[in-house]
């Protein structure tokens, strides 16, 4: 029988944050769900993570961040988990170099569940238990760190496609699930935008990262954006007129990639028997014209941009087009796991879900930035 202090808070927000935590922990493992032991401990990359690594490390973070400090006589599960999953003083050197984390074999991915497993229980104990008088900002720590372990998530994903397309047999990490494709397509339509000054950055209320603010204005001229990102066939015909071998569409430092690293094709393209292929979470497929491009380059999207005509559009320009657009899409809780077609409304759409989009701008602060008071390193 579980009890809760006196003193625990006992609202809406409370049971809504702990339904949120056992959700968003659930999800990590059922995302390593279809791996074998093996896969947990591959790095293909100094950029990519092993799975194992990415489960430990958000463990690691409710650990230090909220259970060390809330938890009065909290003792670390080990000593030198904090050395091992901590990646906030990656500037300094105080942590286990990235480029290794592949070659470590122990602590074993058995013990690594149950180190996920003594945290959830120290940390349901302290959402049932905390004091009202530090119960804002261990609402606030539990919000954050939740929204770390989706971007983590994410990571998980990425990182797992790309371990399994290193691999020379080409393994699917789980079959596939969503039919093939029934739309037809459409041509590409453009939603006009006019002059004026708007206000962009996060308006306050619900989480955002501190990076999304402070709110301020700026001026845009008139301009048209595209109403669907840019299909798989579409940036074939940019390949085929010969687009990575005429170096008018490149800046200097892409066609000096382009030509260091032999690129032809989009990450994860391989042409085989005249036809292009693309490895997917679900193994080798055919390539499909209608679904929006995926795993191209900053500069293989500006490279595009100028062969058709046109240019990616400005961090505000996105954020201004974007904002009257309702959240939804294909996303990670679709299954789906690849991008899809457009639909054939003809109203704007995929401004969420299904892949990230290139801008033009550098990411910088925005006017007025300031780090968050007490941040926590991630």
């Amino acid at each position: 029988m579980g009890l809760v202090a006196a003193e625990a808070p006992v609202s809406s927000v409370c049971a809504a944050l702990v339904a949120a935590y056992a959700a968003v922990r659930a999800q990590s493992g059922s995302i390593c769900a279809p791996l074998a032991v093996e896969d947990y401990v591959i790095q293909s990359m100094a950029d990519v993570s092993p799975p194992k690594w990415h489960l430990a490390h958000t463990t690691w973070f409710f650990e230090n961040f909220l259970l060390q400090p809330f938890v009065p006589g909290y003792e670390p599960f080990h000593p030198r988990y904090g050395y091992l999953f901590n990646s906030y003083y990656e500037t300094v050197g105080r942590f286990f170099p990235r480029q290794q984390r592949g070659a470590l074999a122990r602590p074993t991915v058995e013990e690594i569940y149950r180190y996920r497993d003594h945290v959830d229980r120290e940390m349901r104990d302290l959402l049932a238990t905390a004091p009202a008088a530090c119960w804002d900002e261990v609402a606030a720590r539990v919000t954050l760190a939740l929204n770390h372990e989706q971007q983590h998530q994410e990571l998980l994903v990425t990182d797992i496609k790309h371990i399994f397309a290193w691999n020379p047999l080409r393994p699917a990490y789980r079959e596939r699930r969503e039919a093939p494709a029934a739309a037809a397509g459409r041509p590409q339509g453009w939603r006009e935008q006019s002059a004026g000054v708007y206000e962009i950055g996060h308006e306050g209320g619900d989480f955002a990262f501190d990076n999304e603010s402070p709110r301020h204005r700026v001026f845009l001229n008139a301009f048209r954006i595209a109403d669907r990102p840019v299909t798989n066939g579409e940036y074939l015909a940019f390949m085929e007129s010969g687009g990575y071998r005429n170096p008018a569409h490149w800046l200097s430092q892409g066609w000096q990639t382009v030509r260091e690293h032999g690129w032809q094709a989009p990450l994860y393209w391989e042409r085989t028997e005249g036809a292009w292929r693309t490895m997917t979470l679900s193994g080798m497929r055919p390539v499909d014209a209608l679904e929006p491009v995926c795993h191209v380059s900053y500069f293989e999207a500006d490279a595009y941009a100028r062969w058709a005509g046109r240019r990616l559009p400005t961090e505000a320009e996105w954020e201004i087009a974007a904002r009257n657009g309702a959240v939804e899409g294909n996303f990670l809780d679709s299954g789906r796991l690849h991008p899809a077609p457009a639909d054939d409304t003809g109203a704007p759409t995929q401004f969420f879900g299904d892949v990230w989009e290139w801008t033009q701008s550098s990411y910088s602060p925005y006017p007025g930035y300031q780090p968050a008071a007490g941040s926590l390193g991630v």
